[in-house]
């Protein structure tokens, strides 16, 4: 079963998730913002909601501090917060945080993001090996109303055939792009990739996913 580490110092919170979430998923869970690095550092969760408001720590230094460190940085994480949304989720997502859910929390939602997220790491681990590499890249093509764009991002989910990344622009189902490895002196044309997935749709730059039509011209495989 896949494993969720829950943070939050308020036990009747974390009681509540761990009821709705036990049939199906290893729970682990702590009061602790330290101790909530330490469990993540030891047992690599594949999922990590995290409360904003803390003693001690912050969420958001969690999150800060999960998103640096090589063996937690591509964990998913979900705050959970008694704050509205208008006034951290922006924040939150910059962070790297892929979802902001408010108290009281609407468990329904909560579950199917966190099974989505689940399901595109098991698909992406069993199609291909990926590695943690930054890596800058120029995107060109048309979005969903049909105006040429052209963006400058990076990725830090690689594999030979395709990547992840952070992108603001709306795109069709299956839209095409130009990849371009990007250089401060040059860019770099890689291939044309088609987009296949898209998550947190809500947060300004949703996470997309990319496979190559063909074998890539350049790139780092």
């Amino acid at each position: 079963m896949a494993k969720i580490l829950i943070i939050d110092d308020d036990e009747s919170v974390r009681k509540m998730l761990r009821f709705r979430l036990k049939d199906s998923h290893e729970i682990l869970d702590t009061a602790s913002p330290k101790d909530g690095l330490i469990q993540a550092l030891q047992h690599k969760p594949d999922v990590i909601l995290v409360d904003l408001m803390m003693p001690g720590h912050t969420g958001f230094e969690v999150c800060q501090t999960l998103a640096s460190l090589c063996f937690t940085e591509l964990i998913p994480i979900f705050v959970i917060s008694g704050a509205p949304k208008t006034l951290y989720k922006d924040f939150c997502d910059r962070l790297g945080a892929r979802g902001y859910f408010e108290k009281p929390i609407d468990f329904d939602l909560l579950e199917k993001r966190v099974q989505a997220v689940l399901s595109r790491a098991h698909e992406t681990h069993r199609a291909e090996r990926r590695i943690r590499l930054r890596l800058g890249i120029k995107l060109q093509g048309t979005d969903a109303t049909g105006k040429n764009f052209e963006i400058l991002t990076s990725t830090e989910n690689i594999s030979r055939r395709g990547f992840a990344c952070g992108l603001n622009v709306s795109l069709s189902q299956n839209a095409v792009v130009q990849v371009f490895l990007w250089e401060p002196t040059a860019h770099r044309f890689a291939g044309q990739a088609v987009l296949v997935w898209r998550e947190g749709l809500e947060i300004a730059a949703p996470r997309c996913g990319f496979r190559f039509l063909e074998e890539p011209r350049e790139w780092i495989f």
